[in-house]
């Protein structure tokens, strides 16, 4: 067994304006900290409105087909190429889940962009299409027959679009650590679910790993736990870091692969070690590879 790492060149063309933090360099700085690593390395098919169609109805697939060339709002921005990107995303996430639910690997990366966690039913926003990881989540409970399915978000933003396409889906847990207050404003505790399937744990502005470890021992893992998922997707985002530019955590990159190998852990227990990973934000080029390198290197090394 082994650990996948599917990526696409397509993702290179999503063109976003001059100083935008969601940038190309950032999958150029992913490949160069990852070019040593022994991995299965697969080019990402293109996702299927079908598959986008179980998170998002058709008005929001035919918004972004439409929108062309421009801003969708302040954040979110559309090139030529930004459209096949954002399929190429939809497609990793499904070929991941097959591959890793067919035993063809023990785990999986998808080094994508644009991001998905903001992109909520009916709206694009804050760097996000589709929502990758909910795609991800539904995909794997209505073809692979799965009965649940957890996403842990380490992002330091709240996955408010993930958390939009899961609300009433009680087949699917969500589990947030983020900072607040910050962008895009939700992830309260109060926030849980229409099943109480929602677990937010937000985090004040300068949470060390040390606390952020603290709150993953006492309040994730506890929660994935008893929900007992037979698949773990993980919505990776690497701006908790303490070089981030566009937030305030302290983290490092020890603290990354320590949350993996907890998940590991969970997914060995749960789930015969079946884990999906895809990218969500980091800023911080440096900070972005260190942090995506230890990330992927916990994985390869429980994917053994």
């Amino acid at each position: 067994m082994t650990t996948a790492l599917i990526t696409h060149p397509d993702c290179l063309n999503h063109i976003t304006p001059e100083g935008h933090p969601e940038r190309v360099a950032r999958l150029e700085a992913i490949a160069v900290a990852l070019k040593d690593f022994d991995l299965l390395r697969l080019e990402a098919p293109m996702g299927e409105d079908s598959h986008i169609l179980r998170a998002h109805p058709q008005a929001h697939i035919d918004r972004i087909a439409r929108a062309g060339v421009g801003a969708l709002d302040a954040d979110t921005h559309m090139s030529e190429g930004s459209l096949n990107a954002a399929y190429r995303g939809v497609g990793a996430v499904v070929k991941a889940v097959d591959m890793v639910m067919g035993g063809e690997v023990a785990n999986a990366f998808c080094a994508m962009r644009p991001p998905g966690h903001h992109a909520e039913r009916e709206k694009p926003m804050g760097f996000c299409l589709f929502g990758n990881v909910a795609i991800a989540a539904k995909h794997a409970l209505e073809v692979h027959g799965l009965s649940r399915v957890a996403i842990m978000d380490f992002d330091v933003h709240h996955g408010n679009g993930t958390q939009d396409l899961v609300w009433e889906d009680a087949r699917i847990l969500f589990a947030s650590t983020h900072q607040m207050p910050l962008y895009p404003g939700s992830g309260a505790v109060s926030e849980t679910g229409a099943h109480g399937n929602v677990l937010n744990c937000p985090l004040d502005p300068e949470t060390d790993g040390a606390a952020f470890r603290a709150v993953m021992k006492n309040q994730v893992l506890p929660a994935i736990d008893a929900f007992a998922p037979e698949l773990i997707l993980i919505s990776a985002g690497f701006d908790a870091h303490k070089n981030d530019p566009l937030a305030n955590l302290n983290w490092v990159e020890g603290d990354f692969a320590w949350a993996t190998h907890q998940l590991c852990d969970l997914a060995d227990k749960h789930c015969d070690g079946r884990v999906v990973s895809t990218l969500e934000g980091g800023y911080d080029l440096d900070g972005l590879a260190a942090s995506c390198a230890a990330h992927v290197n916990a994985l390869m090394e429980r994917g053994k």
